[in-house]
């Protein structure tokens, strides 16, 4: 049961992180030749998304809950592995490349004279944190079907 729950949880909640971080990745060819005030207000529609901070903890802890209980099950566990991986990594370029960024620009509320810099690692650290987000569920539902394949 706690298997079957893990599965559930960790598609979830890939699933529910992946869905901003494409909104991240689909809006960057629209935002980042945007001039300076255009950009500024813009960056204004993510207030409040800090709030989806707990959907990503939930999608590590359900991968890494999934890699752990798959430990033994050498198909199901490579995919789990990846797919805790990737969600972590998304961690890293987060504290990496995209607070900083937040920070030096009080989260978007001023733009110090090297913005556009700030603006490029703030759009493309989104970018890679969609593909990570994405790669984590492609590996979950592999996970999954691979489980699913080798069930008696």
């Amino acid at each position: 049961m706690a298997l079957a729950i893990a599965r559930f949880c960790a598609l979830l909640f890939s699933a529910l992180a992946l869905a901003p971080a494409m909104a991240h990745l689909l809006e960057l060819p629209n935002k980042i030749g945007l001039p300076r005030d255009a950009y500024l207000t813009v960056q204004h529609i993510y207030d409040g998304w800090a709030l989806l901070g707990f959907v990503v903890y939930a999608a590590i802890f359900a991968t890494l809950a999934l890699a752990i209980l798959t430990r033994r099950r050498s198909a199901e566990f490579g995919f789990a592995l990846a797919a805790f991986l990737c969600v972590a990594g998304t961690q890293v370029v987060f504290w990496t490349f995209t607070f900083p960024a937040n920070q030096a620009t009080q989260f978007w509320r001023v733009l110090p004279d090297d913005w556009m810099a700030l603006r490029t690692q703030w759009e493309y650290s989104h970018a890679a944190s969609a593909l990570l987000n994405l790669a984590a569920l492609v590996c979950v539902i592999l996970a999954v079907l691979r489980a699913r394949r080798e069930a008696p």
